[in-house]
């Protein structure tokens, strides 16, 4: 791949991007989910070779579930276009404006960011996503999937290049994928030194990728993190409900970012809660359970298969599995001093019947989402309405949390003189 040549299209197709309306951006991403539907077949084969190859490599099923397609997702992937393309278009929008004492009128509108990379791991369904979110924005993007899901990628950025040919005023050259074997991450070198040809990239995936990107960029970075993420089950917390949502939120999709990796629980209501959620996961999670709810949890039954004794290192760590990890405290206080001393800023949860406690971990938990009384598992673009998402940003730059159309855009002042000097 001719990387300069690359950067040189790209930035070309954004600034023709730039000057389209919304309806003309809109009916390209229509014809786009049109052609995924149409084109569903090739995909979903393109797909299969990736799910296979990566079963005889022992890749574990959580992950391989990261990776599969199937029409129902497809079916998914196309509603998140079509909710993008409903969305207004924010490129234009005027943020601020002001008239000063001397007559020059100052407006602050929205602009694209210009060339978007984005570096990810597994989930096919990101190609579509970034892909739309940045076509919507305006933004030319290039994308660097993993070579687990090289051929799905592939045959996905097809579809939507043929679409985007097919349709009057459609730029088939806003959308680049780097082919990759694997065999080498020179590409991804490239990408992060790209100084003045690619705008901002952006990681999406485990905690290797995001560090490496971070530490190597020299371009401007949307830092998305891991997700270990916390649920605490205060004294005052329903326990039934607490069960119900510990249970959705570590086994509903455990390969997922948004998924819990470490259960805190008040030492008050721990011989009670303990043994309802050991008896609620069923052995289908294993348990690292520090001292004292260790020894809660294997006096609850016989059968202690799934308990085990936890490590330091378990305290923090991202499982992605069905694993987690058990902490119990004795305050509030402690928990949050716990969780944000273990976390990685995504999303935490308090399961509590106090309003007074639930204010004060909202408050102080440093995260870019903070739950009351909730799954972690709403942490995603879909379920907060913006229809997809470019990843979680954990920063606290100009986007955090779950990143829509807007995170891809800037803003730039307009000022409208008549002949005023200084």
């Amino acid at each position: 791949m001719n990387f300069e040549n690359t950067y040189k299209t790209l930035r070309s197709a954004s600034e023709k991007l730039a000057q389209q309306n919304a309806l003309q951006k809109n009916a390209a991403l229509l014809k786009v989910a049109e052609a995924l539907d149409e084109q569903r077949e090739k995909i979903l084969s393109a797909n299969k070779t990736d799910v296979e190859n990566a079963r005889a490599k022992g890749t574990s099923e959580s992950l391989i579930d990261r990776l599969t397609l199937t029409d129902s997702r497809i079916d998914g992937i196309i509603d998140s276009l079509k909710i993008v393309i409903s969305q207004t278009d924010p490129v234009g929008e005027e943020t601020a404006g002001w008239k000063t004492p001397n007559g020059l009128t100052i407006r602050q509108v929205r602009v694209p960011l210009g060339v978007v990379a984005i570096i990810y791991e597994s989930r096919p369904n990101v190609t579509v996503d970034a892909f739309s979110l940045a076509y919507k924005s305006s933004n030319a993007i290039l994308l660097r999937g993993s070579s687990s899901a090289y051929n799905s990628n592939r045959a996905i950025v097809e579809v939507i290049k043929s679409a985007l040919n097919s349709v009057e005023g459609g730029i088939a050259d806003a959308i680049e994928l780097v082919e990759t074997d694997g065999s080498s991450h020179d590409d991804v070198q490239q990408i992060l030194t790209a100084v003045g040809k690619i705008d901002v990239v952006l990681p999406r995936g485990g905690k290797k990728l995001i560090q490496n990107v971070v530490s190597n960029a020299k371009v401007p970075v949307i830092e998305t993190g891991s997700g270990v993420c916390h649920l605490f089950i205060d004294e005052s917390a329903d326990l039934q409900k607490a069960a119900v949502i510990a249970e959705n939120a570590k086994i509903q999709r455990p390969s997922v970012c948004n998924a819990i990796e470490c259960i805190v629980v008040h030492e008050k209501i721990a011989e009670k809660f303990l043994p309802m959620l050991k008896e609620k996961f069923n052995n289908r999670v294993k348990l690292h359970a520090d001292e004292e709810s260790y020894k809660i949890l294997t006096a609850a039954s016989s059968d202690n298969s799934c308990v085990l004794k936890a490590v330091e290192e378990d305290f923090g760590n991202e499982y992605l599995d069905y694993e987690c990890c058990i902490k119990t405290v004795a305050s509030l206080d402690e928990a949050i001093t716990y969780i944000n001393s273990h976390n990685t800023k995504h999303s935490e949860s308090i399961i509590t019947e106090s309003r007074a406690n639930a204010r004060e971990f909202q408050s102080r938990i440093d995260a870019s989402c903070v739950y009351v009384n909730a799954s972690t598992r709403f942490t995603d673009g879909g379920e907060f309405g913006f229809g997809a998402e470019l990843g979680i940003s954990t920063q606290k730059l100009h986007a955090r949390g779950p990143m829509g159309i807007k995170a891809l855009t800037t803003t730039k002042y307009l000022i409208d003189g008549d002949g005023q000097i200084r």
